[in-house]
Formats: C-alpha cells, structure tokens, sequence
C-alpha cells in the first residue's frame, strides 16, 4: 500500500557535516607567512651576531688558557698583549692597532675599554711595559681582570 500523502514522503531536517581542520582559513595561511617570516628574520640576526662575535668566544678561550698558566714573566705578559692585540685588530681594523706600542697602545686600550675603568691606567702602563721589561713589575690577577673587562666591553 501506497501512501498517497506526499508529506510522509518527506525526510527529516538533515544538518550540513561540519567542516574539517584542513583547509585552513584565509588567516590562517596569512599568519603562518608572517609567523616564519618573522623565525627567519631572528634567526638570521643571531646567526649574524655569533659569526661576528665569533673572534670574541676565541679570544675569552685563549685568556682562559692564559689565566692557567699565569706567571709574573715577561713572556706571559707578552702574550696577553699579543691576545689583546689581534682581539683589538679584529674589533677596530680602521685603527690599526697592531702597530701601536708603548704609551699609544696604553692610550688606544684606555679609549677602548669599558667607561667604568678609567682608573685603570696604572695597571694597563703595568701590563704592556711588563712585557718587555726584564723583571715585570705588573700583577697577573691584574692584567686578567683588565683583560677580561675589556673583552667584554667590545661586542660587536
């Protein structure tokens, strides 16, 4: 039997399926441009500040050594000058600080040091005279703290 109400015939109010994770919306997509436009953005500036700096992890690397095998020497000396020395070539290469000595030097590193250490002359005078004199009158322990806060006053 047939029913002859086209009514019944009729199916129940059905719901659209709702909709999937993927494709994301328009907003989304935009975000996510942004979003690794920006990771790259950052990551090329770190990337850029540590190769420039690297000169400078290999500097506090050589002065740790230095301070192992600190000796009152006019050797040892040297070589902490040596060290400042090619760290200031790298930091300031319009200056040319490798041909200074003596006073220039002494004056070049005071300029180039932290403000905070302009009571320091006497120890630098100390650490590049003691360098070449036969009996060092400078300190070790005073040449390293200078040297350290020096190096740390110079990032790129």
């Amino acid at each position: 039997m047939m029913e002859q109400d086209p009514l019944s015939q009729l199916r129940d109010i059905h719901l659209p399926q709702p909709g999937g994770f993927w494709p994301p919306a328009p907003g989304w997509w935009v975000l996510l441009v942004i979003a690794t436009a920006v990771a790259v953005w950052v990551f090329a500036l770190v990337r850029r500040k540590r190769r420039r700096n690297r000169w400078l992890r290999t500097a506090k690397r050589e002065l740790q050594r230095l301070e192992n095998r600190a000796s009152q020497d006019n050797e040892w000396f040297a070589a902490l000058n040596r060290l400042l020395k090619q760290s200031a070539r790298i930091r300031y290469p319009e200056r040319t600080p490798e041909s200074l000595s003596g006073e220039p030097w002494v004056q070049f590193l005071l300029e180039t040091s932290p403000k905070d250490r302009a009571a320091s002359r006497p120890v630098v005078e100390a650490l590049v005279n003691s360098a070449w004199q036969p009996a060092p009158r400078g300190r070790p322990e005073d040449a390293l703290t200078f040297a350290r806060a020096w190096l740390r006053g110079q990032k790129c």
